[in-house]
């Protein structure tokens, strides 16, 4: 069973909690100060409720030690009188939620569910990040669970379909499958199916022999054999065309080849991991992509997030492209304000996804002259009316939201206080507003 430690300094809370917890299925020791939830932590806890103003001292300093030494242990904070500021700083110093008394108990289960799933996808990424290179870069639940589905699906010889928008980083996904199976030791093969004329298609993936066709001055090994003991990555599969889909399905079932123009059947042993934007379930219901091909292809089938559903990486993201911009481009020192970071993150959609993200960091190094890029920067550059554009008006009154909340944090310094009086927002108010944009609190 779960086991968590309650550390209040009022005894009716420890009862209630201890007994209410109990009944739900956990195992629950409390402390009613620092020094006994000290003694205590001397054991292992799977969470801690922990509140902020004890007797004997501050709970957020408790909080930087169990982050500290037990990472694994997810702290929930709980106060009835913390200030924005309590609640911002302990959920920077890595606390996983930050309550306010009087607790709900439905709430709190549901924060402890959460907490725990959280908790196991931590350490499959962290055991994942111990045994194999990890290209994948942001730390959101929608990134850890993607990291876990490549792990699984990685250990294992199936075909996988990835599935994702243009720019979402399909092909750094099938590089981390190859990567984390059996046989990442060999050759990795990448094909963009669009980028091949249609009739040179099958003599590309299936090699041809010396006067097949026009042009064919000799003998060549198509990319499957390329691919032997190894991993066949297609790119924009649904643009193969039906003569293609027929052959490579052939390929599929039985493991075999022929060259165009050739009659003699070679044996190759290619794990194929084929990748696409389109919606490839309507196209074969469309009937302009095989369905024997399709489930063929689609043994796993796994999604890349958009870049607008996991905005709280983007942070992370700016800082990786950073330096590989300046490594790559031999640029001085830059860096990017809170500000500039929260411009970016928050106030535009980025269609192009991860690939646009990358672009805009790059121009903004190139064409910044000073050591910091600010929010101004990143405004010449945003194309932020085109996200409004054409958008839900959901869609547009967020964006909207947004700015107005960035303008007044800029024009505050940072005060949420300031911020919030002048919107005239409670602080509290403004802050759940902020998380609900995903915006984030700070200088």
């Amino acid at each position: 069973m779960p086991s968590v430690l309650i550390v209040d300094d009022e005894p009716n809370i420890l009862s209630s909690l201890a007994g209410a917890l109990g009944r739900d299925g956990y195992t629950t020791e409390v402390a009613a100060d620092l020094a006994a939830a000290r003694e205590r932590l001397r054991e292992s806890f799977d969470f801690v409720l922990l509140d902020v103003r004890l007797p004997d001292g501050d709970g957020i300093d408790l909080l930087r030690e169990i982050v500290d030494a037990t990472p694994d242990t997810l702290v929930v904070m709980m106060s009835g009188h913390a200030t924005i500021e309590d609640a911002v700083r302990a959920t920077r110093l890595g606390a996983f939620d930050f309550l306010e008394k009087p607790l709900s108990l439905e709430r709190l289960l549901v924060v402890l569910r959460n907490a725990a799933e959280s908790r196991a996808l931590r350490r499959e990424v962290r055991d994942l990040r111990q045994t194999w290179a990890l290209p994948i870069v942001g730390r959101s639940p929608a990134v850890a669970t993607l990291i876990a589905e490549v792990a699984r699906a990685g250990a294992s010889a199936a075909r996988v379909l990835i599935q994702g928008e243009n720019g979402t980083g399909k092909e750094l996904v099938a590089r981390a499958l190859h990567d984390a199976g059996a046989r990442r030791a060999m050759p990795f093969v990448a094909v963009n199916c669009a980028a091949i004329p249609e009739e040179l298609v099958e003599s590309e993936l299936f090699g041809h022999e010396r006067g097949a066709f026009t042009g064919a001055s000799q003998a060549r090994r198509g990319r499957f054999e390329e691919a032997h003991g190894g991993t066949l990555f297609l790119d924009e599969i649904a643009d193969l065309s039906a003569r293609a889909q027929t052959k490579l399905l052939r390929v599929l079932q039985e493991g075999e080849l022929t060259h165009v123009g050739g009659n003699r059947p070679i044996r190759v042993d290619a794990r194929v991991i084929s990748a696409t934007n389109r919606d490839l379930a309507a196209r074969v219901r469309a009937g302009t992509f095989r369905e024997d091909l399709y489930f063929r292809l689609a043994v796993i089938p796994i999604g890349v997030p958009p870049l607008r559903e996991r905005r709280e990486d983007i942070p992370e993201l700016i800082g990786h492209f950073a330096r590989i911009v300046r490594r790559e481009a031999g640029l001085p020192p830059q860096r990017f304000s809170s500000a500039a970071i929260r411009r970016l993150a928050a106030s535009y959609d980025y269609p192009g996804n991860i690939r646009e993200l990358r672009n805009l960091v790059e121009r903004l190094m190139i064409m910044s002259p000073g050591p910091v890029i600010g929010p101004d920067q990143v405004s010449a550059v945003l194309p932020a009316h085109e996200a409004a554009a054409g958008g839900t008006l959901t869609e547009t009154m967020r964006d909207f939201e947004r700015r107005v909340i960035e303008d007044a944090l800029q024009r505050s310094g940072g005060s949420m206080s300031d911020a919030a009086g002048r919107l005239g927002l409670e602080r509290s108010h403004l802050y759940k507003k902020m998380r609900k944009l995903g915006l984030r609190p700070g200088p």
